[in-house]
């Protein structure tokens, strides 16, 4: 005798919608301990960042190189392999000095800060535009924050790029917290309206 079963009713909509931005805003809470982690511990997510970036352009100059080998006939072959070699000695080199390779990032984005700020600044009292005070504030702050990353550069280098990683690990987790909330609030309020 064959049993018949009573069809479960599918999820709502609602319901999906609302489980979607609770994922979204537990993964922000997820960023923003991991953020909270990383600023105590500054010099572990420094080298551990390095030795990721080391180890991700390794393999993927040893990727580039397969594929390289594999398309040895086409007309890209030497830039390929140029271009993978370049990746396998860059990712070998970071591996091996990762405190350099931080010295060298720290640098850089100090450089880019003030690089960032002169423009912001001078472009700023150039246009003079809608966003005047609020483009030459930014220019400013760039300005300082490379002035002060040089000011005390080699020896901040352990740990810049490690607070950097985790303010923004920081406040994606809070934007992420906030729209899962306001996501969650939006499907209520629309949900609400159409019953």
């Amino acid at each position: 005798m064959a049993r018949f079963t009573k069809p479960r009713k599918p999820r709502s909509e609602t319901a999906k919608m609302r489980r979607g931005f609770s994922w979204l805003a537990g993964l922000g809470v997820l960023l923003v301990v991991a953020g909270l982690i990383g600023l105590v511990y500054t010099a572990a997510v420094t080298l551990t960042s390095m030795l990721l970036f080391g180890w991700l352009l390794l393999v993927g100059g040893l990727v580039g190189l397969l594929h390289a080998i594999q398309a040895r006939g086409s007309s890209f072959f030497w830039l390929s392999v140029i271009v993978a070699a370049l990746n396998i000695a860059a990712g070998v080199v970071i591996i091996s000095r990762p405190y350099e390779a931080a010295a060298a990032l720290t640098m850089f984005a100090a450089l880019l800060f003030l690089t960032g700020g002169l423009f912001r600044v001078v472009g700023s009292a150039v246009v003079r535009g809608p966003q005047f005070g609020w483009t030459l504030l930014l220019g400013v702050f760039y300005l300082l924050l490379g002035v002060l990353v040089l000011a005390n550069w080699p020896s901040n280098s352990q740990y810049v790029i490690g607070a950097f990683i985790s303010l923004v690990l920081l406040f994606d987790g809070l934007g992420l917290i906030a729209t899962g909330f306001g996501g969650r609030r939006v499907v209520g309020m629309v949900s609400d309206q159409a019953a």
